[in-house]
């Protein structure tokens, strides 16, 4: 089962590392990077580095294929080489996934017009005119689309499908084997649940939040 995980420049970090720390423990899996070009790739604060060891025309038959999110995703969105090789790998994929604003790339790429998707909640306002359905939901399974929202719920989405690949014994024995047991200390993951001064600060600076920058209490005025 070979696991397909797109890299590019400026991708946030756990939207890969969370569904190959799960899905890569799945039994038989084989987990590969792939990118228009071999090497390392740097998230979005430029810091850590993942190694493509190879490009679309090394990989033409995933079984899942993952799409992490990332401001260099703008980047990722006219039609072009990249569009194609999805397009090609999706007619045989088993699934086909993303987090965060990964599913705007799939979206562009003309595979979720009709279906319901989502995406960080900073983003979701984009996915109806690329033709899909939006969903504040953390993972939401529309036939062979699996899409979750922002960053961390890619560690979720990972989970639902290993349960479905691979049953819940599977599925829960990777869970315990990574110890995820989620206990925040603040209950402001979500903007439903966030204090409202949370959300408004998160807002006005979704240009530096969603592109990665770094931002201060000043940003406000520099946006």
């Amino acid at each position: 089962m070979q696991i397909a995980i797109l890299l590019y420049d400026r991708f946030t970090a756990l939207d890969a590392i969370g569904p190959y720390e799960i899905l890569g423990r799945l039994p038989g899996a084989e987990v590969v990077f792939v990118a228009e070009r071999t090497g390392v790739h740097h998230t979005d604060n430029g810091s850590l580095g993942l190694v493509a060891d190879a490009t679309p025309s090394d990989v033409t038959a995933p079984d899942i294929l993952v799409v992490p999110g990332g401001p260099g995703q703008t980047a990722l969105m006219a039609d072009g080489p990249l569009h194609d090789w999805i397009r090609a790998v999706d007619a045989g994929t088993t699934w086909t996934t993303s987090v965060c604003t990964g599913s705007l790339v799939l979206a562009a790429a003309g595979l979720l017009k009709g279906r319901r998707a989502t995406c960080h909640w900073l983003a979701l306002d984009q996915l109806p005119a690329l033709g899909a359905e939006p969903t504040g939901e953390r993972v939401v399974f529309d036939g062979k689309y699996v899409t979750a929202a922002g960053v961390s719920s890619g560690i979720d989405m990972g989970l639902a499908l290993a349960g479905r690949i691979a049953g819940d014994l599977v599925a829960q024995t990777i869970q315990l084997g990574i110890e995820y047991d989620p206990q925040p200390p603040y209950d402001a993951g979500a903007p439903e649940k966030a204090p409202a001064e949370v959300v408004a600060v998160l807002r006005d600076n979704s240009r530096f939040v969603l592109a990665g920058e770094r931002w201060r209490d000043g940003a406000v005025a520099e946006k």
